[in-house]
């Protein structure tokens, strides 16, 4: 008796898990990016999906071009730039990167010479949240896309007046 109760909540969890992790996948616009040109040689394609958001028009997204690598104490980038090209037709943006993976950075002396795995980026961008489109990006097969969804401060502020 004590093992079927248990089997039948262990079969009720997993059924509210599934129903959820469904519920959680609606909240997607169907993706389509075939009509997004194929990938260079050299170069790989990926893509943000934005999930459905209330007040979309509130929401940014910033996003990251980069690598890892390891770095001293000195501030670290990545040379190169995004490029923002128009899908002809169809009125979408996509983003070409061009870096050779080179960084730069800051020359200040590192006493104790330690190096630690650090995320090394590009400029990072800020675009307009849009769960309808994807964010397509061509970018060198050495390197990443990451992003985060900025939401604006709940509280309006005043500036200081003089």
């Amino acid at each position: 008796m004590r093992f079927s109760k248990t089997l039948m909540t262990g079969l009720i969890m997993l059924a509210g898990v599934n129903a959820f992790a469904q519920k959680k996948a609606e909240k997607f616009e169907k993706l389509e990016i075939e009509m997004f040109p194929k990938a260079k040689d050299g170069f790989k394609q990926v893509y943000i999906q934005l999930p459905v958001a209330k007040n979309e028009s509130d929401l940014k997204v910033e996003f990251f071009v980069g690598t890892e690598k390891m770095v001293d104490c000195n501030k670290y980038f990545l040379m190169g730039n995004v490029k923002t090209q128009d899908l002809q037709g169809w009125g979408y943006n996509y983003y070409e990167v061009e870096s050779n993976g080179e960084a730069g950075g800051t020359l200040m002396a590192c006493p104790d010479q330690k190096k630690t795995k650090k995320f090394v980026t590009l400029q990072p961008e800020i675009v307009r949240y849009n769960s309808k489109l994807p964010l397509v990006f061509y970018v060198p097969k050495d390197l990443e896309v990451r992003y985060r969804i900025l939401r604006p401060d709940a509280k309006m502020k005043s500036a200081v007046q003089r």
